[in-house]
């Protein structure tokens, strides 16, 4: 939606946005992000959605922050695409679900389950949230190539950050746990905030998506402990997942 000649929330223009975007959930990791990028200059700056735009091999890259959780990420993916761009890779943090799952591992998200509310605006329930199987195996190959320690596989998504992690104070505490549990016993792999509502926004909008994503710690297991540079090995893998899909998609 234009106002004013700009998309009303990015506050950018068509020209400016790449057709490749890297998704950071943190406004603050844009600069890191696009530091990855040749010629990286600022795009646009309001609300939770920081704008930049390089160049990888000639192709206009852009990194454009989502803040937390699916709505606004959702309203970033609908704005950039109305800019052009068609392939797009979430860079966030999560914590494991899975007991195999520990801090500073990498996870690449095939799926993601939709305990959130954004999904249901763009798809009935019945329809799963799947990352593109292209950004999936670029992202899974470039994280075997970088030697990240890598899961593959299913992720969840919710609405609510302290839901998950102090369920027991919830008036729904029953319903959070036997969720929890199942999700568990179903070998998901991690949890966090947005990628259900990017995967199905991505399918209605019929554009790529994936996401990758940095273990700060597993939920069961681990006391929080944030990695010094937790962030970098999603940025690396994204960005390198990004030559390979600008290489396939020359070809």
């Amino acid at each position: 939606m234009l106002i004013h000649g700009k998309q009303m929330h990015l506050q950018c223009t068509a020209e400016k946005i790449g057709r490749y975007v890297i998704l950071p959930g943190d406004q603050g990791r844009c600069a890191a992000i696009a530091a990855f990028l040749q010629d990286a200059c600022p795009v646009s700056s309001n609300r939770e959605f920081n704008v930049w735009t390089g160049k990888l091999h000639g192709e206009m890259v852009t990194v454009c922050s989502t803040g937390i959780g699916g709505p606004s990420a959702a309203i970033a993916l609908e704005e950039l695409v109305e800019c052009g761009a068609d392939t797009f890779i979430r860079v966030g943090t999560c914590g494991g679900v899975d007991a195999a799952v520990l801090g500073g591992d990498v996870v690449v998200a095939t799926a993601a389950v939709r305990q959130e509310g954004t999904s249901r605006e763009y798809l009935p329930l019945e329809y799963p949230a799947a990352a593109s199987y292209p950004v999936v195996r670029a992202l899974a190959d470039a994280c075997e190539e970088l030697g990240y320690r890598t899961h593959v596989g299913v992720i969840q998504s919710k609405d609510s950050f302290y839901g998950e992690i102090r369920p027991q104070v919830m008036p729904v505490a029953q319903q959070l746990q036997a969720q929890w549990a199942a999700w568990t016993a179903a070998g998901v792999l991690a949890s966090e905030m947005e990628s259900a509502a990017l995967f199905t926004a991505g399918a209605t909008l019929h554009v790529r998506c994936g996401t990758v994503l940095n273990v700060l710690w597993n939920d069961d297991s681990e006391e929080p402990d944030v990695p010094e540079h937790a962030a970098e090995h999603g940025i690396r893998a994204a960005v390198k997942a990004i030559e390979t899909l600008i290489q396939q998609d020359r070809k």
